[in-house]
């Protein structure tokens, strides 16, 4: 039988577990192509433990550094993939050089929203996305701040927790109800925004930016109300968006993300795509989702290797996310819109440590704990199954949760 070659587009945390997956199925030859000069790392913690110092480099390397030579996969790393030949079956980088792919994985990822008003480009703006962007932002929270952080979202926050904990006078500019209103709603996004008020940052809810100002570096942030921010340096933490290129140059279908069907196959028969940059029809969901978070990658990137290598189960994971400020840690399963779903708590939030579910219908579609962590495999179960519970019993946290034995003490 002829070789076959495998190639992954995006030298990421998806394509690590895609290529440790392939190679426990398949000797055929695999090739990760990547624009970084880094092999594939976990991202998360650039906005946690290593931009706190906390978590040494080594430690977000998805795989040993020499998993990849003793296994034999190639890694193509600082190059950009510039064009998808499909009818050619080959994919065009940026040195000059073209590979050849029997099956392609896209695990292009998503990049950073620009911040698109007068002054955007002056120095001391940053995004945080890559080693180097978290190295930069190292630098700046040892300068001192003032800091302002434009976007109230998870890296922004976990950003801002770790520049005041360093001693940094920080400013959030959110222009949502609260920060992570999207995900977490009113009620909870709230908890978050006092949270860090009560760290002393200053958080400005329903507040956008104007312009930013300064003479070659940034020196202010122009609040839509008009008032002017100190800023020594800027984060900017306003969403992302998929890396689509390769997907739309090659007429895949792309909405939202690379389209593919629940084993991550897009419309053309030997491309995959996976993680960030993938909108993959999930059959827990009943819907087609796009999930920008770590959890995604990893596990998605070792499915799509499975399904490179011919296995036919289905996606059908809730989506997982986890963050850290301060001493808050939360974790959180599902998909609902908290606009339409029904928010039942489970303790009291002012203490620091409660759960909380959103509801679909009586069912469990999402929830999170705070603190909570023996919570965490029930909350998981119930979203997982979509359980339907007893409103009051969730909410009283004495109550065992379904799954539990035993009433609480």
């Amino acid at each position: 039988m002829a070789r076959l070659t495998y190639v992954l587009v995006g030298a990421g945390l998806a394509s690590a577990r895609a290529a440790e997956a392939l190679r426990e199925r398949s000797d055929d030859d695999i090739v990760i192509v990547g624009e970084e000069q880094h092999a594939p790392y976990e991202r998360p913690e650039l906005s946690k433990g290593f931009l706190a110092g906390r978590r040494p480099r080594a430690e977000l390397d998805a795989l040993p550094a020499g998993w990849y030579a003793e296994h034999g996969v190639q890694l193509r790393l600082g190059v950009t993939a510039t064009h998808l030949e499909t009818a050619a079956r080959q994919v065009r980088l940026s040195d000059g050089s073209s590979v050849g792919y029997d099956r392609l994985l896209l695990a292009t990822g998503s990049s950073p929203n620009r911040l698109g008003v007068e002054g955007a480009d002056l120095d001391g703006v940053h995004y945080l996305r890559t080693l180097e962007d978290s190295v930069a932002l190292q630098q700046v929270i040892e300068r001192g701040g003032p800091l302002v952080v434009v976007g109230g979202g998870w890296v922004g926050l976990e950003a801002a927790a770790v520049a005041r904990e360093a001693g940094l006078l920080v400013t959030v500019l959110e222009p949502a109800p609260t920060p992570l209103n999207r995900v977490l709603g009113d009620e909870l996004g709230q908890w978050f925004c006092d949270l860090h008020r009560g760290r002393g940052v200053d958080v400005r809810c329903a507040t956008g930016v104007q312009r930013l100002r300064g003479n070659g570096r940034v020196a202010e942030v122009v609040a839509a109300d008009g008032e002017a921010v100190p800023a020594a340096d800027v984060l900017v933490g306003i969403g992302v968006g998929p890396r689509t290129e390769l997907a739309v140059g090659a007429h895949l279908e792309v909405a939202d993300g690379v389209v593919t069907d629940g084993r991550l196959r897009t419309s053309d028969p030997v491309v995959w795509a996976a993680g960030d940059v993938a909108s993959v029809h999930n059959a827990w969901a009943g819907r087609r989702l796009r999930v920008e978070h770590w959890a995604n990658a990893q596990d998605q990137g070792a499915f799509a290797g499975r399904s490179l290598a011919g296995a036919g189960e289905e996606w059908a994971r809730p989506p997982f996310f986890y963050t850290d400020q301060y001493d808050a840690g939360m974790e959180y399963w599902g998909w609902a819109d908290p606009r339409t779903a029904t928010l039942v708590v489970r303790g009291d939030p002012a203490s620091g440590e409660f759960a909380a579910a959103y509801l679909v219908d009586g069912a469990v579609h999402a929830a999170l704990h705070v603190n909570r962590w023996d919570d965490g495999p029930h909350l998981k179960a119930l979203v997982q199954a979509k359980t339907v519970v007893d409103v009051a019993a969730f909410a009283d946290p004495v109550e065992p949760l379904p799954g539990e034995q035993v009433p609480r003490t």
